[in-house]
């Protein structure tokens, strides 16, 4: 009996060794599974990256460490399950397991999940999140503040001549130019020079016309009538008027009146002091009526006009202080302040512009040069966080608030923007901690599980 029993066991021997060869490999495949720290529905039996979020998978045993630390809240065995969906499309969904066009199998949803998906921003859901994938996700947070912010803002400034300081020189009749006083553009003038003499056939008539009156009035102040003494009076007026509207110069009158004979060609006198910065005219050319001949303008005052974006039109006041710097002396800083504020606005590059008047001493700011214009602004007190934890949607400002369990978006009003730090006017509490890198990673996790939130609503 007993040599009956162990023939049997020898001939036994090698199945029993095949078992236990397959049940040790089921044991290694068993425990070769891979998870990903952001979606734990996801499971797979080699490395790589989570499909969903491109997060590296981790194996099982570290997914059971992380199980024992949170509690067991990762157990799902309880769980039910309301669908599964595709996990590179979540609007795909089937309601038994199934695989996709890739092979890859479909991420059960469970009831929990779809009643956790909530939160005060539409389209957005909240995002659980352990130590552990915190970790991995690279995510860091910052906590919201409240500090004074100083404003700032600069914009490039235009120098300009001043409007009132600009004389032209037109003559009033027709004419040919005998003379050119002033033989450059840029020539600095003073007022009463002489720029140029014009002969003009009409003047000539009208100073003809100015000596016979003359002469009649000498010789009607004789008669016994006091009419026709009055009208020889009026008429030496008159033609004497003519010379004067005519811009013929009171000192060429009166010589005309010394030598009682007209003059050839009519000089004209500079109207101002300054540079000529406009010159039309050479040395026997015709000119008319309304032809700008010359102009002459005072620099020893200027405008600087900057543009301001629309936003910042609400900072601007009449009479803000503001500090000039200029981009080739770096060392000089001019301070002056807003005197005019344009009541329109660029539709094209939608600027404000203002207008800063200045002396203009020794020439340094000449007409065209750029000046870097820095108003001088309150600082404003209120919860202050780094700018990179606002996702500004164009519609909403979004920012993702750590709470014990993960991160809850929350939409937030933006006010100062300034050297890396953003003012929140409402939706945020200062001493909470926010998102400030890897936000984006956040927001598509945050609508994904809100999508599927909403399919379970359906």
């Amino acid at each position: 009996m007993r040599s009956t029993t162990r023939k049997t066991l020898l001939a036994l021997l090698p199945l029993l060794l095949l078992v236990a060869v397959a049940c040790r490999d089921d044991a290694a495949r068993a425990g070769a599974r891979y998870y990903c720290p952001m979606h734990p529905d996801y499971v797979s039996d080699k490395p790589g990256d989570c499909p969903i979020c491109g997060m590296r998978l981790v194996p099982a045993e570290k997914a059971a460490a992380r199980k024992a630390e949170t509690g067991g809240t990762e157990d799902r065995s309880r769980r039910k399950i309301l669908y599964y969906r595709n996990p590179m499309d979540p609007a795909v969904t089937s309601p038994v397991p199934a695989k996709d066009a890739m092979g890859m199998d479909y991420v059960p949803v469970y009831e929990d999940e779809g009643q956790g998906a909530r939160s005060t921003v539409p389209g957005m859901a909240p995002v659980e999140m352990d130590a552990q994938a915190l970790r991995l996700s690279g995510v860091q947070t910052a906590v919201a503040e409240r500090r004074a912010l100083s404003r700032s803002t600069r914009a490039v400034g235009l120098v300009t001549a001043d409007e009132s300081r600009i004389r032209h020189v037109h003559t009033k009749t027709s004419g040919w130019v005998e003379r050119l006083y002033v033989s450059s553009t840029g020539q600095i003038v003073s007022r009463g020079q002489p720029l140029l003499a014009i002969y003009s056939p009409e003047l000539l008539a009208t100073q003809e016309e100015y000596l016979r009156a003359r002469e009649a009035a000498r010789r009607f102040s004789g008669s016994q009538l006091p009419e026709v003494r009055r009208g020889g009076e009026d008429l030496l007026a008159a033609s004497r008027r003519r010379l004067e509207l005519l811009d013929v110069p009171h000192g060429l009158i009166e010589q005309i009146d010394r030598t009682g004979k007209p003059q050839r060609t009519v000089t004209l006198y500079s109207p101002a002091s300054g540079y000529v910065t406009g010159k039309e005219i050479f040395e026997g050319m015709e000119v008319g009526p309304g032809m700008d001949l010359l102009t002459v303008t005072d620099l020893s005052r200027v405008w600087v006009e900057a543009d301001f974006y629309e936003y910042e039109s609400r900072i601007l006041g009449v009479g803000q202080k503001v500090a000039l710097r200029l981009p080739y002396d770096p060392a000089t800083t001019r301070s002056g302040r807003v005197s005019f504020i344009y009541p329109f606005l660029d539709p094209e590059s939608r600027t404000v512009k203002v207008r800063i008047e200045l002396s203009n001493p020794g020439l340094r700011l000449k007409p065209g040069m750029y000046v870097d214009v820095t108003p001088e602004l309150a600082a404003a007190e209120g919860i202050v966080i780094p700018d990179s934890a606002v996702i500004d949607t164009g519609v909403r400002q979004v920012v993702f608030v750590r709470t014990p369990g993960g991160f809850e978006p929350r939409q937030v009003r933006v006010g100062t923007r300034t050297e890396g730090l953003a003012m929140i006017l409402v939706g945020l509490d200062a001493g909470e901690s926010v998102a400030v890198r890897a936000n984006f990673l956040l927001d598509s996790e945050s609508r994904l599980r809100a999508a599927v939130a909403g399919m379970d609503g359906k």
